[in-house]
């Protein structure tokens, strides 16, 4: 009985018309714009009076209304529909001059004369030495190895001592006992003389 009761319901919940779907709303970018001109700020409208006006003016929006505003609002700005100044946008003046870019601008180009062919664009780096087609080749550079010297002759780094303390000294006399440890030696201390001898 109560399952007849369930599915009676069912029927009539099918048998009702469904509820009719939100009017269309016009495009995101138009709504902006419009709430843009009707709001007629002098310094522009920030997005939460745009998103107001747009709520007002049409009732029935999407849930993620502020997520479609604020993607709107940014590609209007990277197509240069809007500015975007002190948090605020902005309908661009049609009379001021295009915003310049970064960097240094290009510098003009002298037009060419109608009927010549413009030269290839020249390729980067340095460009290569001109050279004389009948001229010998050049001859090879020697290359210069840890092993052998420096063109003056000496070879590279400090010399040995042996060499700078002459080879007349003779060497020193190895200390018997113990070997010598490293570092500099303690001094030694003068023994005294006992007092009263």
């Amino acid at each position: 009985m109560a399952s007849e009761e369930v599915q009676g319901g069912n029927l009539q919940n099918l048998a009702q018309p469904p509820v009719p779907a939100p009017a269309t709303l016009p495009p995101y970018p138009e709504m902006i714009l419009a709430a843009i001109e009707a709001l007629n700020e002098t310094n522009g409208s920030n997005k939460s009076s745009i998103s107001k006006h747009i709520e007002a003016t049409y009732g029935n929006l999407p849930p993620a209304h502020s997520t479609l505003l604020t993607h709107h609002l940014n590609r209007m700005k990277a197509a240069g529909q809007l500015l975007f100044i002190k948090n605020n946008y902005l309908k661009p003046d049609p009379n001021a001059p295009p915003r310049r870019g970064r960097g240094r601008p290009p510098k003009p180009k002298a037009p060419l004369p109608p009927g010549t062919v413009p030269p290839p664009p020249r390729p980067r780096g340095r460009p290569p030495k001109s050279r004389d087609p009948t001229a010998p080749p050049p001859p090879p550079k020697p290359k210069a190895t840890s092993t052998t010297g420096s063109v003056s002759g000496k070879k590279r780094g400090r010399p040995p001592k042996a060499a700078t303390a002459g080879a007349t000294a003779p060497p020193a006399p190895a200390a018997e006992g113990a070997p010598r440890g490293r570092g500099r030696p303690p001094k030694v201390k003068p023994v005294a003389a006992p007092v009263g001898a």
